[in-house]
């Protein structure tokens, strides 16, 4: 089970003991590191605790909870904000909150909310599973292309994406070499799955160390090189799993 270490800012110290009740019963997998009434302290130790989850209240004397955001947003963590006001909630999911609870907390909500950010950690763990296999040498580092002057052997992340063409398949290096090859995109990605690659659309495989951007409206991805590459519908929540971002 994945531990979620925890802060929570609320003004209100009774609503501080009512969520860290809750969430000792229904949430075994949040660890709470700490709490705090104060938000301008809270932001200081937030920097220094570097949690996985933030459970923030919205209107708070001196500082109000985006105002706080606001300091906090280059760090990596899941938000969930809890607050006694419903008025909020568009404003608080354009800082991409998890979720927004609105006091009295229920509890089914509690629990659906903390999943949230449980599955969010979830990838973080795969892609580190796939770091160690990779250095224990369970993976390989290059792939092998024939051609007609013997075997070329390309390093994994020098490929940028590939493209399905025909019965064929075309590699695009980062040195903007192009190798194309007598294999469909299936018999690639076979060879691929298991590394840092993720089949996007039925044309594309791509190179997830290679992505500079995703538009999620557009369902497009800009590569480091530059070119676009369409994400296909349903494999959006995919792409987005495998970083553990948005």
């Amino acid at each position: 089970m994945i531990t979620l270490k925890t802060i929570i800012v609320d003004d209100e110290p009774d609503s501080i003991e009512l969520l860290k009740i809750e969430l000792t019963t229904h949430c075994p997998q949040v660890a709470v590191a700490g709490t705090y009434t104060n938000s301008t302290k809270a932001v200081n130790d937030i920097e220094k605790l570097q949690p996985d989850l933030l459970f923030l209240d919205i209107e708070m004397p001196g500082m109000n909870g985006f105002e706080m955001l606001e300091k906090i947003l280059h760090l990596n963590f899941s938000i969930i904000f809890i607050t006694a006001y419903n008025q909020y909630a568009l404003k608080a999911f354009r800082f991409n909150a998890l979720d927004y609870l609105v006091k009295p907390i229920d509890s089914i909500d509690l629990i659906e909310a903390v999943a949230k950010a449980e599955k969010k950690m979830k990838p973080t763990a795969a892609q580190l599973n796939l770091v160690q296999r990779q250095l224990r040498g369970e993976l390989p580092n290059k792939i092998a292309i024939q051609g007609n002057n013997g075997i070329t052997f390309i390093d994994l992340n020098e490929i940028v994406y590939v493209e399905a063409s025909n019965n064929y398949s075309r590699l695009l290096l980062t040195d903007k070499k192009l190798f194309t090859i007598s294999k469909t995109l299936k018999d690639v990605q076979e060879v691929l799955e298991e590394s840092h690659f993720l089949r996007v659309h039925r044309q594309y495989i791509i190179n997830l160390n290679r992505v500079k951007q995703f538009s999620r409206n557009e369902g497009i991805l800009t590569m480091d090189n530059g070119d676009h590459i369409p994400v296909a519908r349903n494999q959006k929540e995919r792409l987005v799993e495998k970083y553990g971002w948005l």
